[in-house]
This record gives structure tokens, sequence and C-alpha cells, in this order.
């Protein structure tokens, strides 16, 4: 059995002492769909915001699908924008089986538009991409007021951003601890009503899995308060920060 075999891979690839011993970063930047402009800018800031946290970066761009994944002491996979059904059937099985025995996921933005046809996708990001409007919208993001330690990032205050704002396959609050939402009212074309997740994260098996909606722009990955809400992701899914 395929699931089996990626079982046995984790298991040999996965150093004494269990995830908490890994210290590689797998940044994956692989793309079967639509390729973003914005994924040289998401490169340098994950590069950038790993490196306090003892994480090492190798990153894998392709070409797609991509037939395996090397998983040895790895802690943290980061989907930087990976698109359409860039992982094989095998690497897919792998990955999987990776988060759910300890390892810590992280998908930013088109993440979620990959895999559609594959049940697991949702289970590891916590749901599908489904549409957006035209063009950049600016918007307001609400961070959840009841997770501690985002003084940072607004905790609950209002936050303006202008970038390309997702409306999911469905709503995974209720699956998942929601971190912001983005207010529909304060611009056109949203499909999700009043409650509008945009970033989240979840514990899966053994593992955890952390997704921000935002970061279509290059220019947001320079913008402090994303990057925090991006550093406080990797912390968190690496096992690294108590609170997502």
């Amino acid at each position: 059995m395929r699931w089996l075999g990626a079982l046995v891979l984790i298991a040999a690839l996965t150093p004494a002492g269990g995830a908490r011993g890994r210290e590689g970063l797998l940044l994956i930047t692989a793309t079967a769909g639509y390729r973003h402009d914005s994924i040289p800018a998401a490169v340098a800031a994950v590069e950038q915001l790993a490196a306090p946290l003892g994480l090492a970066v190798r990153r894998v761009d392709g070409p797609a699908p991509l037939a395996t994944l090397d998983l040895a002491g790895v802690r943290l996979v980061v989907l930087a924008q990976s698109t359409g059904d860039f992982l094989a059937p095998a690497a897919r099985e792998a990955l999987q089986a990776f988060v759910e025995a300890g390892g810590g996921l992280v998908g930013i933005h088109a993440a979620a538009d990959a895999h559609h046809a594959w049940a697991g996708w949702g289970r590891l990001l916590g749901t599908w991409f489904r549409s957006h409007p035209p063009g950049l919208q600016r918007t307001i993001v609400r961070f959840a007021p009841e997770l501690p330690g985002l003084a940072s990032l607004g905790g609950g205050r209002s936050w303006e951003v202008t970038d390309e704002i997702y409306d999911f396959r469905d709503n995974p609050r209720g699956r998942v601890q929601v971190i912001a939402t983005v207010d529909e009212s304060t611009y056109e074309g949203g499909r999700m009503g009043a409650d509008h997740p945009i970033a989240w994260c979840f514990p899966l098996g053994a593992g955890r899995s952390w997704y921000t909606g935002l970061g279509h722009r290059a220019e947001l990955f320079a913008e402090p308060t994303f990057r925090e809400h991006l550093r406080r992701g990797l912390a968190w899914a690496a096992g690294r920060g108590a609170h997502c």
C-alpha cells in the first residue's frame, strides 16, 4: 500500500527524539498552476524569518509534479504559493504522513489553490480556495482577540491591507482556530458573508498546520504586520511558539 510505504519512509527519515529534534525547513515553491510574481519575496521573507528560529531553509522548486519529498531532518514544510497538482501521489502521502507524525506545515496564499480533487489537501490546509474578486482590494483584517500574545498584530483591532482576497470552498471555523477575518463590507465581491476567515491554525495528528490567505502582493512580505503574522505562524508550526 502506498500510504504504508509513506509512513515507513517518514519513520526512516525521522531522527531519534522525534519531530522536536528536526531543524530543517523545506520551502516548496513548485507550481502546476498559476505562478505568482510574489514567490521571490515570499522566499526572502521565509529565509529571513526562519533564521532566528534556528531553522535552515532548503528550497524545492520543481519540476512539478514533485515525485518525492526529501524530508530527512525536516521540522517544517512551507508551501509558498504552490498551486495545482504540484505533488505526485507518493509525495502527497509522504507530506500527510509527515504532518500527522509530528511535523509542521505552513501554507501561504495560493497554497489553498492546489489538489482540488484530493480530499487530503483539505485535511492538510483546512479548506480550498474557491475564487476571488477581480484585482486587488483594500480591506480590514481583524485578528482574533481571544488568541494570546497578538498585541503586535493589533489583537482584535483593525489592520487595513491591500491584497487579493480569497473566498474559500467553505468556512473552516469549527475545524480550525481562526486567527484573522476580513470585513466584506469594506470591499467589493466577497462571497463568504459576515464571517470570512482569512487565516487559521489547527493540530493535525501529532503535527500542526497554519495557513494565511494573504500574500498575493510581493510588497506585503515587507510589511511589518504581515511579517509578524508570518513569523508567528512559522514559529508555532515548528513548535517554537506557544500560540499561532
